[in-house]
């Protein structure tokens, strides 16, 4: 049996993760997760307690971190700072958790000489336009463009560096936009699906023609797990499902799978800086590594979403009227 650290396992995409190992392996997990704002325990109820311990504390905590690598044969690092209008807000929490907090895990994984993989995001890369046919690949220049993708630019940055000079036997993935259960109700998605279930109009940034390229999050995790058992260390590789839609015809595309008119919408003030286009070829994951995505259609997993929302909403309630208020008070 593996003993697995993930740190932000209580965040999105991290205790999606968690669910996903528990599922369809014996390890043992351990996640780490500070619990902000993001991080939320009950996205982890139901899970096997035998095989589950959970650990509030700061990535950045040398000592505790120090004692759970020292028991553990692998980590996957998804704790980040992630909300890029929050690092308009205050870039410095960012720099607090994706780089130093980065530092202080690879520091700890070269003194314990343990597998590392870290978890990263295509808003490195800059942002496309609408009508360049490229996608990003391992190979494209980075060019982030607000503190958040900066940070994660530059905790990757670090990573390759802790591999090429002192031996860290890690990988690194950067994904594409990912969706699902357990996303917070302030990101795009869900926050229009759990408008439609309480009667509010979704909200539609400028003229909606920013394009994203979607994942399903488990597909995300199953790719995350391929790589940790079978990445070549000191690699790269970009994680993506071919989910390419523009902002417009995703809210147009949730309100007919839950029976609204597809022109239920109001468009609002857009975001500052907002990146026109992310798009991912994963073809390096899928040719060495023989990953391939379950959704393989945006549709059926959007679906799958829909339904997630429908009937939990026992999770997403308590900050929905938060979320709501904050961005009424900025015209979104």
């Amino acid at each position: 049996m593996r003993k697995l650290l993930v740190t932000g396992g209580a965040g999105f995409i991290g205790s999606n993760f968690v669910h996903h190992v528990l599922s369809h392996t014996d390890d043992h997990v351990t996640v780490l997760d500070k619990l902000t704002y993001a991080g939320n325990r009950a996205s982890l109820d139901g899970l096997p307690e035998d095989r589950l311990r959970f650990v509030q504390g700061d990535i950045a905590d040398a000592e505790l971190v120090d004692g759970l690598f020292a028991e553990s044969d692998a980590v996957v690092h998804y704790a980040a700072e992630s909300h890029n209008d929050n690092s308009l807000n205050d870039p410095r929490p960012f720099l607090d958790t994706n780089i130093v907090g980065t530092y202080t895990l690879l520091e700890a994984a070269r003194r314990h000489g343990i597998r590392f993989h870290h978890i990263s995001t295509d808003e490195v890369y800059g942002d496309l336009e609408l009508d360049d046919p490229a996608r990003f690949s391992e190979t494209t220049p980075y060019n982030p463009s607000s503190p958040y993708s900066s940070t994660k630019a530059g905790s990757d940055l670090l990573v390759r560096a802790w591999v090429r000079s002192f031996g860290v036997r890690a990988t690194i993935s950067n994904c594409s936009n990912n969706y699902g259960p357990y996303q917070h109700v302030e990101k795009f998605i869900p926050r229009q699906i759990t408008n439609v279930i309480r009667g509010i109009r979704p909200k539609l940034y400028g003229a909606g023609e920013n394009v994203r390229d979607w994942i399903h999050a488990d597909d995300h995790s199953s790719a995350v797990l391929t790589i940790l058992d079978r990445g070549e260390i000191g690699e790269t590789y970009l994680i993506g499902a071919d989910g390419e839609k523009d902002n417009k015809s995703v809210v147009e595309l949730i309100l007919e799978l839950m029976g609204e008119p597809r022109d239920a919408y109001d468009h609002v003030t857009d975001r500052a800086g907002h990146d026109m286009r992310y798009a991912i070829d994963s073809t390096k994951l899928r040719r060495e590594l023989g990953w391939e995505p379950r959704f393989r259609d945006f549709e059926s997993g959007l679906a799958a979403a829909i339904d997630w929302y429908r009937t939990n909403e026992a999770w997403w309630a308590p900050s929905k009227d938060g979320v709501e208020a904050f961005y009424a008070s900025k015209g979104q």
